[in-house]
């Protein structure tokens, strides 16, 4: 069946108080993904950031960022009144986050929804225990990690008393005593993010809208999960990482990207019969009704730069599980959708991997118009099994790869539209995507909405100025919803 969808991470979403929620603007976005013939919405990991506040850096693969968390809908439950939530500053710029303000507002804000619900009663409410209760699995680590990472001023946990750090008994109790009301603010605060999240996928379920989620390969090393389970990482007897994560040098960067996550030690997650993965995997589903699997090729091979190197250059290739994960999880979970990240160049044995799992992988029309060569990316060369975008993430926007597109790139794809200048190109490439054989089109919104790099997400192994932009709060209107639909109907999308 063919389909269409849009790429929009939920802090893109306008809203009043400084970053996208799972507000009211959130569910507007899904009236105008329906309005507009798109049956899907695909958004960036939810996990909470840190340092870099890139959500592929997360201290923990399971909990929710509590950004996201919806204030007015606090207000709306009586945890919190508008004067208090207006009373902070959480940036003044509409266009983009400011995370310095989050970081120093948000937490001070939520706490006094703790403090109201917590004097209404709501550790006893049954909805609340049984939240605690189910996700207790994940749910303990992560609070605990937390209250006790601020309780260390926010370092990582390698520079955390001897005890905790290797997570002695007795270290583990006492902070848990000691801590204890941090840690149940921690726990609050990801029952509010599952609660909001939960109410706003089932809607968009309702309206014919499916979720597609991103779960990042790798976790962070500064996380609860490196914290909580050493033993699935490679690291020495001291906790230290042997090698970490990256990627060799490329088109988007000279000495390769290097990452800095732990790396999986695949011989003991093989011996567990990959239960943590499974158990990562299906969480998921809770979440999300597809998931895009990132950086897929790192299941065949992965990336080992020794830890303490400055980049990523000096670093080797070894063996990831191959298809064995990815049996084991069709055997345990049952047959999932799943999106295969399969970017960047590929192996023989890369590109078999992606084949024996059946997962559609992924046409990206930026790295298509390659004047000396035709490649792989060209619409006329897919087959179906696919998932086609404009571009990711990590791309710039469709405009602003035009205005940096190579001289001879351009031409040959003013050429290949039939175009004699560069005038309609960004309109031209998203038709292309929606009428290629592609199953499934996915378009960033800023193509939609024809923006220049200033809209940008991300540009990788680059810091500080990253995953900030926020759409205009007047940018959805009936005029593009109709647009969009005609193009779905007229590609066979709808």
């Amino acid at each position: 069946m063919r389909q269409q969808g849009i790429l929009m991470p939920i802090a893109s979403i306008p809203s009043k108080y400084g970053i996208g929620t799972f507000g009211k603007e959130s569910y507007r976005f899904v009236d105008f993904l329906k309005k507009s013939g798109n049956k899907l919405w695909q958004i960036l990991p939810l996990g909470p950031t840190g340092y870099g506040d890139s959500p592929y850096q997360s201290f923990s693969t399971f909990a929710g960022n509590p950004y996201y968390i919806d204030l007015e809908l606090l207000v709306e439950e009586g945890y919190l009144t508008t004067a208090e939530c207006d009373s902070f500053d959480f940036g003044k710029d509409e266009h983009y986050v400011d995370y310095e303000n989050m970081y120093l507002h948000r937490f001070t804000i939520l706490r006094k929804a703790w403090e109201c619900a917590v004097s209404k009663g709501i550790e006893g409410a049954p909805p609340y225990r049984e939240f605690v209760e189910s996700n207790s699995y994940w749910l303990e680590d992560y609070a605990l990690y937390m209250a006790v990472k601020n309780h260390f001023g926010g370092v990582c946990f390698l520079e955390w008393e001897e005890d905790i750090r290797l997570r002695r008994e007795v270290a583990l109790q006492k902070y848990r005593e000691e801590l204890a009301e941090e840690v149940a603010f921690f726990r609050f605060q990801q029952y509010l993010f599952a609660k909001q999240w939960k109410a706003l996928k089932k809607y968009a379920n309702s309206q014919g809208v499916e979720i597609i989620g991103d779960i990042p390969i790798y976790v962070a090393f500064d996380s609860a999960d490196t914290w909580a389970h050493p033993k699935l990482f490679q690291l020495d007897e001291a906790g230290m990482p042997i090698g970490v994560a990256g990627c060799p040098p490329d088109a988007f960067s000279e000495t390769g990207q290097l990452w800095g996550n732990p790396l999986y030690d695949w011989e003991y997650h093989r011996q567990t019969g990959y239960e943590w993965w499974m158990q990562r995997i299906a969480y998921c589903y809770e979440l999300y009704d597809v998931v895009r699997i990132d950086h897929f090729r790192g299941f065949d091979e992965y990336w080992f730069v020794p830890y303490g190197d400055d980049t990523a250059r000096n670093g080797c290739w070894k063996k990831g599980p191959g298809y064995e994960l990815f049996a084991t999880m069709k055997e345990k979970l049952g047959e999932k959708k799943v999106i295969a990240e399969d970017l960047g160049f590929l192996t023989d044995s890369v590109k078999e991997l992606v084949k024996k799992t059946g997962y559609p992988g992924m046409k990206v029309l930026h790295f298509a118009f390659e004047a000396w060569k035709n490649n792989e990316y060209l619409p006329h060369n897919y087959d179906k099994n696919c998932v086609v975008y404009t571009g990711t993430h990590d791309n710039d926007t469709t405009v602003g790869f035009i205005k940096t597109m190579p001289g001879k790139d351009k031409d040959f794809a003013q050429r290949y539209f039939g175009r004699r200048n560069s005038r309609d190109l960004n309109r031209l490439i998203v038709r292309a995507a929606l009428a290629s054989a592609a199953d499934t089109a996915i378009i960033p919104m800023q193509d939609y909405l024809n923006l220049g790099r200033e809209a940008r997400i991300n540009i990788p192994s680059t810091l500080g100025n990253n995953w900030k932009w926020r759409m205009d709060k007047d940018a959805l209107n009936d005029k593009l919803a109709e647009e969009i639909a005609e193009m779905a109907k007229l590609y066979g999308r709808l």
